[in-house]
């Protein structure tokens, strides 16, 4: 054919260019306000589409974190404990509502003998007249007749017993406190002639009336300190520190200073305000000064918790922490530029990060 025939023109091969193009998902979490950013590709450059909305933006600020938070809890004297009388005979007196009880003083009266108060561990559950028993019912009387002044001589060294010898130092010391006591100078000291309590406490509430078997509940005490009571979610309990200092929000708007002074361990179950079953366990805190409730003997109360303090860290909103596929985090400029970076404590919707090109100030993109 000749060379100008149009019939007889080459085929021309066409080549299809690919582009890749770079797309970015933008998924909100609304539990963290994270989001994931993924790459693609396209088998053609996407044509110019309307322009696109301006997106928020936030700045990258220098500011203090602490992981904070405020429960509702109850101010009184803690728990109540009963105490049962033991022996036999009539109650013929007994104290007030709000008493103090004190060591070595009397608590109530049987057939018109007073029913003294040692502090110790262990009841006194026989009667100690024998010069040479031992056992923890002998310490607790050595140590309180100690702790009252009165001189009980070298406690035993044999150890292969638990608690101490009933000696005669320790024998002659109850006869001199029982002599100052009011008692009968006998030496001796049966059960029911004393009641064990573990420290300090006050009269909560009477039981019993005059003219009673001493054998029944007699009255309840509680501690002497009043403490705020706060019921934590058991799953939470463990965030929560022995010593840690706490703030108290009072009725009349006063914020006190208190310290976590005990964590309970008996779980017990609880409705939420949305009617749920929860599981929660008791902290007790003790404010630092009494004199700040002195006025107060049962008040509803809002406690702070401080877990922890970051001061001077860079944060940023939640909202504008990224995700990155391959594992990470990234800050995502205006321009759509990512900056890796490394979190640190989330706290109130913030979270501290860090890294190369993160600096106060810094303008980035967020959904929040």
């Amino acid at each position: 054919m000749a060379r100008g025939d149009l019939s007889d023109e080459p085929r021309r091969t066409r080549w299809k260019g690919i582009t890749a193009v770079v797309v970015v998902l933008v998924a909100g979490v609304t539990a963290g306000g994270v989001s994931v950013a993924l790459a693609g590709r396209a088998d053609k450059p996407q044509t110019p589409g309307p322009e696109k909305a301006p997106v928020a933006t936030t700045k990258v600020a220098k500011t203090n974190l602490s992981d904070t938070r405020t429960l509702p809890g109850t101010l009184g004297f803690g728990l109540e404990r009963p105490v049962r009388g033991a022996g036999s005979g009539l109650v013929t007196r007994l104290p007030k509502v709000g008493a103090a009880v004190v060591r070595g003083k009397p608590l109530y009266w049987v057939d018109d003998r007073p029913i003294l108060v040692f502090y110790g561990d262990t009841p006194l559950f026989r009667k100690l007249d024998k010069v040479g028993v031992r056992g923890r019912d002998v310490t607790v009387v050595a140590n309180n007749l100690k702790a009252l002044g009165y001189s009980v001589g070298v406690a035993s060294a044999d150890r292969s017993k638990p608690g101490e010898l009933f000696t005669a130092s320790v024998k002659a010391a109850l006869k001199q406190w029982q002599t100052a006591a009011g008692l009968a100078p006998t030496g001796t000291l049966d059960v029911g002639q004393v009641v064990v309590l573990p420290g300090p406490a006050r009269v909560a509430s009477v039981k019993a009336q005059l003219g009673d078997a001493v054998g029944e509940e007699v009255l309840t005490v509680t501690p002497k300190t009043k403490v705020v009571t706060v019921p934590v979610d058991a799953a939470d309990v463990g965030t929560i520190r022995l010593g840690e200092r706490v703030s108290v929000a009072l009725p009349d708007a006063r914020k006190i200073a208190g310290k976590v002074t005990a964590i309970g361990r008996t779980v017990q179950d609880a409705q939420d305000a949305s009617g749920q079953t929860t599981a929660q366990m008791n902290i007790t805190v003790t404010p630092l000064k009494s004199t700040d409730v002195k006025a107060l003997d049962a008040a509803g109360v809002e406690v702070t918790f401080t877990g922890s303090v970051r001061r001077g860290v860079l944060a940023v909103p939640v909202g504008a922490l990224l995700a990155l596929r391959e594992g990470g985090y990234a800050l995502q400029l205006p321009d759509g530029k990512l900056v890796a970076v490394e979190t640190g404590m989330f706290a109130r919707g913030m979270v501290q990060v860090s890294g190369d090109g993160v600096t106060e100030g810094l303008v980035v993109v967020t959904s929040s």
